[in-house]
């Protein structure tokens, strides 16, 4: 966040913050910007802010912002539990600031360049997988990963979450490193798995609706796109039109803060309301309780 804020023209980065003195020495050096050990310590002196925090401190640092007049780019989740998440949204109403939520695969290349493609599916599959890591591990992976997915899946279908069933594993620490969780929505099945007990890297999606098959690869920036098609007759079979879209990666990171300025700037609609942030929360609380039923 600190770099893209200092690559921006439509932005200056003043300071950066973290309650470890030399870890915000040492970004600041590097950025140019004031290092700071407190929150409080930004009050009067910026516009907006970013928090990059663990989850269980969400609330705390993006609540003390939104009183002292800020705008917040909070990272997902939004908060730790509904409460917290129903509070920031009322913190920023009353205080008429902009709070947007990080979900940052809204922004990934591959979601934006199909627009025009994904027409209400009716079944939905979902892979995000990854090595362990150290960051992070005050959450489950539902909240950890598998929330990226559940945002994403809530946009593309449109219709109220009706019910859920899941099943997770602790592997490598006390919480559930891998989960798999089936969303029954309205008119939508969904299929989804994250794990961060993986030997490497993946971030695909699948989606079947009425007219078409696509296949998404968000690492790669690719996708595949099957359709009928009576005149089709080079595809893998007759009646088959079948397309590859090579979109590349694009820096989701700086579109989301370039959104997020142009909300604050220009008024625009914020991409990710608190009000999505909340939808993905609950849906991620609801897969944690499935997660706790015995079976």
């Amino acid at each position: 966040h600190a770099d893209k804020y200092a690559a921006s023209p439509d932005a200056r980065l003043v300071a950066v913050v973290d309650r470890d003195p030399d870890a915000a020495r040492s970004l600041a050096e590097r950025v140019g910007a004031l290092a700071l050990s407190h929150v409080d310590d930004l009050i009067g002196r910026v516009d907006v802010a970013s928090v990059a925090v663990p989850t269980s401190e969400h609330f705390a640092v993006a609540s003390r912002l939104l009183e002292g007049g800020v705008d917040v780019l909070l990272e997902k989740p939004i908060a730790a539990t509904l409460d917290e998440a129903d509070a920031l949204i009322a913190l920023a109403a009353r205080h008429g600031r902009v709070l947007q939520v990080g979900h940052l695969e809204r922004f990934n290349a591959a979601v934006l360049a199909l627009d025009d493609v994904i027409d209400r599916p009716l079944f939905i599959e979902s892979h995000r997988v990854a090595p362990f890591s150290q960051r992070g591990p005050d959450v489950d992976v539902v909240l950890d990963l598998m929330i990226h997915d559940i945002d994403l899946i809530q946009l593309l279908v449109g219709t109220p979450l009706v019910a859920v069933d899941a099943v997770g594993v602790p592997v490598l620490s006390a919480r559930d490193d891998m989960a798999n969780a089936r969303l029954q929505f309205d008119g939508c099945v969904v299929n989804v798995t994250a794990s961060r007990v993986s030997f490497k890297s993946e971030r695909r999606m699948r989606l079947f609706q009425r007219d078409a098959y696509i296949s998404i690869d968000f690492s790669a920036g690719s996708a595949t796109i099957a359709r009928r098609d009576p005149g089709a007759s080079s595809g893998p079979m007759p009646g088959i039109a079948l397309e590859q879209r090579s979109i590349g990666a694009n820096d989701a990171l700086m579109l989301q803060i370039e959104s997020f300025l142009a909300a604050v700037r220009r008024k625009r609609p914020v991409a990710v309301s608190g009000e999505a942030g909340r939808r993905a929360l609950d849906t991620a609380l609801r897969i944690t309780e499935a997660l706790r039923r015995p079976s």
